[in-house]
């Protein structure tokens, strides 16, 4: 299981969570979306992992992820 919280360190509180830059995870959502890597479309949805994932499948998740993130405006 895993989640986008676009801070420089873990929120703590629900009221950190609440100030999670939406602006920001539509880009990570479509950059990702754009490369063939589909997630959760809403900010505060959790992502799952499955058995049908192959190591591959998540080096080239991790691989396109990376690529998105050093786009994202801050």
């Amino acid at each position: 299981m895993f989640g986008f919280f676009l801070f420089d360190e873990l929120p703590q509180n629900y009221a950190k969570v609440m100030t999670t830059d939406s602006q920001r995870f539509n880009q990570l959502f479509h950059g990702l979306l754009d490369r063939g890597v589909y997630i959760a479309p809403a900010l505060y949805e959790a992502g799952f992992v499955s058995a049908a994932h192959t190591d591959e499948d998540i080096a080239q998740t991790i691989a396109v992820a990376r690529e998105v993130f050093n786009t994202l405006s801050k």
